[in-house]
């Protein structure tokens, strides 16, 4: 039980939420343990839901077999069922005119809790809970995972030379694959504002974006909202603006994520320097490259460096000394190192996001290849088997099982 003692819960529905916990360790995720994690799910679902969700598959079974399952009638099952998804607590598709409908693992509830970015009574039960967790325990899995959840995806004006960009790394040949735009707020930042403990984020809450049958499902279910692809555009230029982080589902085929991540609440970053992982994103093809000889010293790149990888070192010889770069009215604009310093990157941190060359005044930042690439997985289920692989759960699930544990995001 958790040592708080405004929690408490009767022996009867301790023993519900137990039965749902264990059940939930049966997912591709399973149940990182923590004393955040059984107020999370109480306050996440109730007694009756999690007594009905246990047992509930994790891949997606038609409303006929639920029925035989749990031994309810389908209507009265679907009503039921159909509710959950509007919580985010169920995934529920339609294929042919059947639903279907699966459980989501504990992972997933806590993105789909987020995405609606509501604040009702409801959602302040939760989110304190939720954010706890998040930032002890829930996070634990990722430690020993190379290929994280989002990939880094460069900001493409930062790139100095976009020929050696490929198709799985440039945002606009990327968006040209997708048929329905959606957007939804960041669960992160949903669960941290919504947390009294945590000092309220600066930055937009409704800056993630969701693609076809993901964004589909989510839009079906409330979730977010349908938007078009210059909405997307506009989305991601405004993020680069303010300084966040494209993240992008980790895999060339058929994306469905581009998240805007910020070094404070993104669960990446909060692994990195809460739990004290090795990455935070998997990193780009792609590093920071400083042109001191026109850097000006105004520390900007630095400040906006999410890794912390940009620092200014003392140059005394500069101060003073012009640089000449194009105005936004296509003029020469002459600027001045007024602090006799210059930027320096250390590469072992950077991500290759591109935040810091974005909005450098002088142009003497830019991306520039890494001298070997290293490919994302190719589909979903590939980065899935690498997953489970890393963690060791690819042991516990026999070959013929695995198709069917792959996240139904």
């Amino acid at each position: 039980m958790p040592e708080n003692e405004n929690f408490s819960l009767s022996q009867h529905d301790l023993r519900i939420y137990l039965d749902f916990i264990e059940w939930q360790k049966q997912s591709w995720y399973g149940a990182p343990d923590s004393e955040n994690l059984l107020p999370y799910v109480s306050a996440r679902c109730t007694p009756q839901e999690a007594a009905l969700l246990t047992g509930v598959p994790f891949s997606f079974k038609t409303l006929a077999d639920l029925s035989d399952l749990k031994g309810i009638d389908p209507e009265t099952l679907r009503r039921e069922l159909d509710g959950l998804a509007l919580k985010g607590l169920v995934n529920k598709q339609v294929k042919d005119g059947v639903p279907r409908y699966s459980l989501q693992d504990l992972f997933t509830t806590y993105r789909t809790f987020g995405w609606p970015g509501r604040k009702d009574p409801y959602s302040q039960t939760v989110g304190p809970p939720g954010h706890r967790y998040l930032a002890g325990g829930a996070l634990a899995p990722w430690e020993k995972v190379r290929e994280k959840g989002l990939r880094v995806l460069p900001i493409g004006t930062a790139i100095e030379d976009t020929r050696s960009v490929l198709p799985y790394e440039e945002i606009r040949q990327i968006l040209d694959q997708v048929e329905y735009f959606t957007v939804s707020h960041c669960p992160c930042r949903i669960m941290n504002n919504l947390d009294p403990d945590s000092p309220d984020c600066r930055y937009p809450t409704e800056v993630c974006l969701h693609f076809d049958k993901l964004g589909r499902y989510i839009v079906e279910n409330g979730l977010g909202r349908e938007i078009s692809r210059q909405e997307t555009e506009e989305i991601l230029r405004r993020s680069a603006e303010l300084g966040l982080v494209h993240g992008i589902s980790n895999q060339q085929e058929k994306p469905d994520t581009i998240c805007n991540c910020c070094r404070d609440c993104c669960i990446w970053f909060l692994a990195l320097k809460k739990y004290g992982h090795g990455a935070s994103l998997t990193p780009s093809n792609f590093h920071i490259a400083i042109h001191q000889e026109t850097c000006i010293g105004c520390g900007l790149c630095a400040k906006r460096c999410p890794m912390e990888a940009v620092q200014l070192v003392d140059r005394p010889e500069v101060k003073g000394r012009k640089t000449t770069v194009r105005g936004k009215d296509g003029k020469p604009l002459e600027l001045t190192n007024q602090t006799g310093k210059v930027a320096e990157v250390n590469l072992d941190r950077c991500i290759g996001c591109g935040v810091c060359a974005y909005k450098c005044p002088s142009r003497s930042l830019g991306l520039v290849r890494k001298p070997s690439e290293h490919p994302p997985p190719k589909t979903g289920r590939d980065w899935f088997m690498q997953f489970l692989a890393d963690t060791g759960g690819v042991q516990a699930f026999p070959r013929s099982e695995r198709s069917s544990l792959l996240p139904t995001r």
